[in-house]
């Protein structure tokens, strides 16, 4: 679905006399698989595994828009924090319950943005004309999978002494969750920092504490 209804949509594009002045595609921070502590930016080269393989051919159909007239950004998404959906909102029930803990690999990284800055990263890449290519769509400070977990406990003042082994991962998050949570992807938004890009929420505390405490 998401290649080839890229595919489509950049034929389509093509064929237009008026074609728009930038696309932006949206794929996911598992372009660079899972590479432990290595610090990661949108100069790194593509990972391994099927979540890379993935958005690397999918990025590919998307670069085929890019013309004179059109720019094309490559937008790529960490983990999205938000309390209406998504991995946060299945967390919270436990977390506040104290049943709360590390999600796998306690030293593994997660590379996460909150849904304020996403929307406001796609504005910015839309209204800036010299950003085009690939963007890390993520805040400036990864955390561990135990920094999160701690940080989460922190903000709702609870315990967090279960942790959550991978089958549980899967079960509650599906494959796609599983292989994002459980993968350690130490990324940041070089390109949106260059930029100049405001971060409403650098830190996880910050966004943590805008989402749950608005």
């Amino acid at each position: 679905s998401r290649i080839q209804g890229t595919r489509l949509l950049v034929e389509t594009l093509n064929t237009l006399h008026a074609p728009p002045k930038v696309l932006i595609n949206a794929s996911a921070m598992g372009y660079y698989g899972s590479q432990g502590d290595r610090l990661l930016d949108e100069t790194s080269p593509n990972g391994t595994g099927f979540l890379a393989k993935l958005c690397h051919d999918w990025e590919k159909e998307a670069l085929k828009a890019q013309t004179a007239d059109t720019r094309v950004v490559l937008y790529r998404i960490g983990l999205i924090l938000s309390v209406q959906g998504g991995a946060l909102k299945k967390m919270l029930p436990p977390f506040k319950l104290g049943l709360g803990g590390v999600l796998g690999n306690p030293h593994a990284y997660i590379s996460w943005i909150d849904m304020n800055d996403l929307i406001q990263g796609l504005h910015f890449c839309l209204s800036n004309k010299n950003i085009q290519g690939p963007i890390n769509a993520m805040a400036p400070n990864p955390v561990t999978n135990r920094e999160f977990t701690k940080t989460l406990g922190k903000v709702l003042h609870r315990p967090t002494p279960f942790p959550l082994p991978p089958l549980m991962v899967k079960l509650l998050f599906g494959e796609m969750g599983q292989e994002l949570l459980l993968s350690s992807i130490r990324a940041i938004p070089a390109h949106l920092i260059a930029a100049g890009f405001p971060f409403s929420c650098p830190t996880l505390e910050e966004s943590l504490n805008a989402q749950i405490h608005p």
